[in-house]
């Protein structure tokens, strides 16, 4: 017969086993969280420059640094430098640097909606093609044909790229750091596309960077020059405007920037490719 002293020793085992077990399921969704978070934060930038924003996806580098070491884990897992396939085209073009230019606010929209649009960029890894949809995403569309214009993707660098948890690289910006922008920014679009179901990109979408918070709500209607091309399916929240999709062609030279790796993350919290990716050239094409 099991005496008082025994069965009160019994339920207070009992009770510290739920008490751990309650813990450790607590902490495992934690760290999921935290993996989430530091993914999401590799496809941040300064969006137009002049605006602030804080928290997760913040485009101030001290907010990412800051998260980062909150939540332990690295925008993307590093990995060893790689041989560069791209070395022998970016080394006959690095004396060509990317012009400096700002605008006030967003240019007027003034594309045909119902026009299929292409954008090709030309860059040291292999030319990709994108087909942009105007007729969803008219002010990202716009925005491109008139940055493309105006010779602003010239000679920039892809900075990030991402091959953890999301699957991305990130171009579109003159300073090569994550913060720089043409100095306007244009309003998010097309964020309820049937391709975005289930939470994924799928691999081959173009979508746009910005500096939205979904922890604060705060930073919509952010995105600059900044876009990220996403070479394999990744699991991302439907907050960046999906406004193109890569060709056959352009996907190979992807997944060849991608097999290359990622160097380990700068004080930025970037994490370059290890391939040497510039846009020598973006045009923007109608038809």
């Amino acid at each position: 017969m099991v005496s008082n002293e025994q069965r009160r020793r019994q339920l207070a085992r009992e009770k510290y086993l739920r008490q751990q077990q309650r813990r450790e399921t607590a902490r495992r969704k934690a760290r999921q969280r935290n993996v989430v978070i530091a993914s999401v934060l590799a496809v941040v930038l300064a969006g137009g420059g002049a605006v602030a924003a804080t928290g997760a996806l913040s485009g101030n580098d001290k907010d990412k640094k800051d998260d980062a070491a909150a939540s332990g884990t690295p925008s993307a897992a590093p990995t060893s430098k790689a041989p560069d396939p791209c070395a022998k085209e970016a080394k006959a073009v690095a004396d060509k640097k990317p012009k400096k230019m700002s605008w006030k606010k967003e240019p007027a929209v003034t594309i045909d909606k119902s026009a299929s649009y292409t954008m090709r960029l030309q860059t040291t890894c292999g030319d990709i093609s994108i087909a942009m949809d105007a007729g969803k995403a008219p002010h990202t569309v716009n925005s491109f044909n008139f940055l493309a214009g105006k010779g602003f993707f010239d000679h920039t660098k892809c900075h990030r790229l991402v091959n953890s948890q999301i699957y991305v690289l990130q171009c579109g910006d003159p300073q090569g750091t994550g913060m720089g922008g043409p100095g306007y920014t244009i309003p998010d679009e097309n964020l309820k596309d049937s391709s975005l179901k289930g939470g994924t990109y799928p691999a081959g979408t173009v979508a746009m960077a910005n500096q939205y918070n979904p922890q604060t709500k705060q930073g919509r209607n952010t995105g600059g020059s900044q876009f990220f091309l996403v070479y394999q399916d990744s699991r991302l929240p439907p907050d960046y405007t999906p406004f193109g999709t890569v060709d056959k062609a352009g996907m190979k030279v992807l997944k060849k920037i991608a097999a290359a790796g990622a160097a380990p993350a700068d004080q930025t919290m970037n994490t370059a490719p290890n391939a040497s990716v510039v846009i020598n050239k973006a045009t923007v094409t109608a038809s």
